[in-house]
């Protein structure tokens, strides 16, 4: 898919906050952690090794920029990435990534 020769402003600046959350380790380790199936914050404190409340400052600011989506179910909220524009982008940098590394032990 091309990428238009002109973007308008408002966009760039959304597109550049979105790629300033993802820049932070923490965020992305969030991020990538509801990629492929939905988590709870709990789950993510646990697996990222730092507290609920700094997993759920982090949430609040990936919904607001609507990199993830929020899921009620009973008592616990789920979080995912909703999005097929985010999933498929980050899905191909984690492959590309990943490739790098090949080509190095080569």
């Amino acid at each position: 898919m091309p990428i238009p020769a002109r973007i308008p402003e408002d966009q760039v600046v959304e597109l550049a906050e979105m790629f300033r959350l993802m820049s932070d380790p923490t965020r992305l380790k969030i991020i990538l952690a509801c990629l492929d199936a939905p988590a709870a914050v709990g789950e993510m404190a646990d697996r990222l090794g730092i507290s609920g409340s700094l997993v759920s400052h982090h949430l609040r600011l990936l919904r607001a920029a609507r990199l993830l989506q929020a899921d009620r179910r009973g008592r616990q909220v789920f979080y995912v990435v909703g999005d097929p524009h985010i999933r498929s982008m980050l899905a191909d940098m984690v492959d590309h990534v990943a490739e790098g590394d090949v080509e190095l032990e080569a």
